[in-house]
């Protein structure tokens, strides 16, 4: 294979820039982006969203996460493939390779894909401290304004690995899936054969399911890392190998968690807690479920709510080719550390809207699943582009496959668009 014209590897940047940018779960990059980047979308959001639809629907949405898997590997691939012969992240692809205004329309979407992530971490650090009896109104803003310090004076390592640690309450839901004594036939039949309903519950959980899965972050996150570094052509059959291996693997954790909550609670209809979503783990922990259950979720929440607003404060300081990095003063980086300010206060703000937490976690990926047609349409053009890729683009079979993934994403995506649009003007 030949590598795309005008592969620059960034040479440059200080460690801890470097460090900034490789963002979530840096602290494992020896298991390779592939891997980090597609469990990072094992987050808050995810968790309640696989959690909903084993209360909700049992194992119906066992075989909609076999097609979102399939459709996983695909764009993870691609994104791998892009930074790996490129070496440049998505947003200084999207910025290069389309007109002004196309590339200015890409990076606005990724940016309110992340608003709504992070709207959704800070959503699941208050529905966590709830669990341990903190009002949210008392602990978002505390966890807002101590995150923002950790990353702008702290020392950001640290406090990764202490989330990172927590996060790994989570490796309980594997054993609560045997623990707790599913139907195995019934999971099994799912898994291979559609069960599919045509309800707009199940249509808008299966938009939900996309939002948390295929996530537009995970796309910049994987492209970036794996050109941060210096992953290039001839190292990318073992990339390839690790981004296939960590999509298959994220998604098997957020099956079991699916089944575990289908074996638990299944039946019983949408959460209406995040206690609720805790029960499916009372086969590992017994009375404790609920305290665990908070443990992780306060990790993955607090992990994810420091890393996507600065991660994406990365890539669009990138894409005006500013100052970004976090060792720099207010004075020195304006839009850089502005951005990030900006993220972390809109995120706890809309979290604090009263309502269900739990609800607004999944209504969050919905949104992401809404605008993830458009990231991934900009993708597939630049993975088909032999100007960008050389002989390493998209043959003719795996466009047919990537572009099948992306419409029947877009497909699933508007129909929930035009029913939630019915929906407020009181039609249907």
């Amino acid at each position: 294979m030949s590598t795309a014209p005008g592969r620059v590897t960034d040479t440059r940047a200080s460690p801890r820039q470097r460090w900034g940018r490789r963002g979530a779960l840096a602290l494992l990059a020896a298991l390779g982006p592939g891997l980090i980047a597609a469990n990072a979308g094992n987050d808050a959001g995810g968790i309640a969203t696989y959690a909903s639809a084993g209360s909700q629907f049992g194992y119906r949405t066992l075989f909609v996460m076999v097609l979102v898997t399939v459709a996983l590997v695909v764009v993870q691939e691609m994104s791998a493939r892009l930074g790996a012969y490129t070496g440049e992240g998505l947003v200084s692809l999207f910025r290069e390779h389309f007109p002004l205004r196309a590339g200015a329309f890409a990076v606005f979407m990724l940016l309110v894909a992340n608003v709504g992530l992070v709207v959704s971490e800070f959503a699941g650090i208050g529905a966590a401290f709830e669990l341990l009896h903190v009002n949210r109104y008392v602990s978002v803003p505390i966890a807002a304004a101590i995150i923002w310090a950790v990353v702008v004076f702290g020392s950001y390592r640290y406090a990764e690995r202490v989330f990172l640690v927590l996060t790994l309450a989570f490796l309980a839901y594997p054993l609560a899936m045997f623990l707790g004594h599913p139907n195995w036939g019934a999971a099994g039949l799912n898994l291979v054969v559609p069960h599919l309903l045509g309800s707009k519950a199940f249509l808008f959980l299966a938009v939900a399911l996309i939002g948390t899965t295929i996530t537009p972050y995970m796309q910049l996150y994987q492209a970036a890392a794996v050109a941060d570094r210096g992953i290039g052509p001839e190292d990318y059959p073992a990339e390839r190998a690790d981004t296939i291996f960590g999509s298959i693997f994220c998604n098997l954790i957020s099956i079991t968690i699916i089944v575990a909550t289908a074996a638990a609670i299944g039946g019983t209809g949408p959460l209406d807690s995040a206690a609720q979503a805790a029960q499916a783990l009372r086969p590992v922990a017994g009375s404790a479920a609920t305290q665990l259950f908070a443990v992780g979720l306060l990790g993955a929440s607090a992990l994810a709510a420091a890393v996507v607003p600065l991660s994406t404060a990365y890539a669009v300081a990138e894409a005006v080719g500013v100052e970004r990095s976090v060792s720099r003063s207010f004075r020195e980086a304006p839009l850089f550390l502005g951005l990030f300010t900006s993220l972390v206060a809109v995120g706890a703000t809309i979290a604090l809207a009263p309502g269900n937490l739990i609800s607004l976690l999944i209504n969050t990926q919905v949104l992401n699943g809404l605008i993830t047609p458009i990231i991934l349409t900009f993708i597939l053009l630049l993975a088909n582009r032999r100007s960008v890729l050389g002989d390493a683009a998209n043959g003719t079979r795996l466009k047919v496959l990537a572009t099948t993934c992306v419409i029947a994403v877009a497909v699933l995506a508007a129909i929930v668009l035009v029913q939630t649009v019915l929906n407020w003007f009181g039609v249907g």
